[in-house]
């Protein structure tokens, strides 16, 4: 049986059984490979990481989605950074609210691969007529645009290689500067208890920034290592703050179904263990 050993830790690896190999390429950005397995589905990996899987891709990607949407109520326009596979894009688009979505992914190839060998994450979002994508780098669209979004997700790696950058005070600080006043980014920012220096990094640039900065938590067993933590950060204050009975009212008349978001996680997401507020202390 051939076997997949995920290389994000020097440390520390998963295993995962090959049943199937889908597809391999290596794009001029990165290395590409899709591949099924009994227990998770179609899984893909880039640059020997594990990005997603069929199993248990709905918890990330309803979780970096509906909190910061329902929490702002009124977002318009919406910006993606990354999200290839097309499973945060699948997510907006259940928000009639939301009038014009912008996409930035450096790679296309990641987008043409996934609509073909993960299709259950986009489900025809790609087509969407509101969706603007843009093949571009994260950080050059940033820095460049003159739009102005509602709320900012940030859909990356981890910060290696290409993401690097996306975790980096300049990026923060070009994010914030593409927010409408009351405006909100959301990022993911990996797994505390194997990548403790992420957290406390994120923390410290964004709170240099924003009057509210803090983080979520999630439960995604492909990335290993207990609870993962998704940034926030806005100068709205009232936004985390929402009441439950509002985030159920917008949840309820929304009509969106889904497998792991409720307005009662939403809130509860974000009460953090006492080690990550540890690693959020100011040094």
């Amino acid at each position: 049986m051939n076997l997949f050993h995920e290389t994000l830790l020097d440390d520390y690896c998963q295993t995962f059984a090959i049943n199937r190999l889908l597809f391999e390429h290596k794009s001029p950005h990165q290395h590409l490979v899709i591949f099924e397995n009994t227990r998770f589905g179609r899984i893909m990996a880039l640059d020997g990481i594990i990005q997603t899987t069929e199993g248990d891709e709905f918890i990330y990607h309803e979780m970096l989605t509906h909190v910061p949407l329902f929490s702002h109520g009124d977002a318009q326009e919406v910006l993606i950074i990354g999200g290839g596979d097309g499973g945060i894009l699948r997510e907006v688009v259940k928000h009639q609210t939301v009038k014009r979505i912008t996409q930035v992914e450096i790679d296309e190839a990641v987008i043409q691969t996934c609509r073909e060998y993960l299709p259950g994450h986009s489900q025809g979002a790609f087509d969407d007529p509101r969706l603007t994508l843009v093949i571009d780098d994260g950080m050059a669209f940033v820095n460049q645009t003159q739009q102005r979004f509602d709320v900012i997700i940030s859909d990356s790696t981890d910060p290696i290689g290409p993401g690097e950058v996306l975790f980096s005070l300049t990026f923060y600080e070009a994010c914030k500067h593409c927010l409408k006043p009351g405006g909100l980014f959301v990022a993911q920012n990996g797994v505390p208890f194997m990548q403790p220096d992420e957290l406390a990094t994120s923390a410290h640039r964004l709170h240099s920034l924003f009057s509210d900065t803090t983080f979520y938590t999630i439960a995604v067993p492909t990335y290993v290592g207990g609870l993962m933590t998704l940034a926030w950060a806005t100068d709205n204050n009232a936004l985390r703050a929402t009441p439950l009975t509002t985030l159920t009212s917008r949840y309820n008349t929304s009509g969106i179904t889904t497998k792991y978001y409720t307005p009662t996680l939403h809130q509860a997401a974000f009460a953090l263990p006492a080690s990550f507020l540890s690693l959020m202390k100011p040094s």
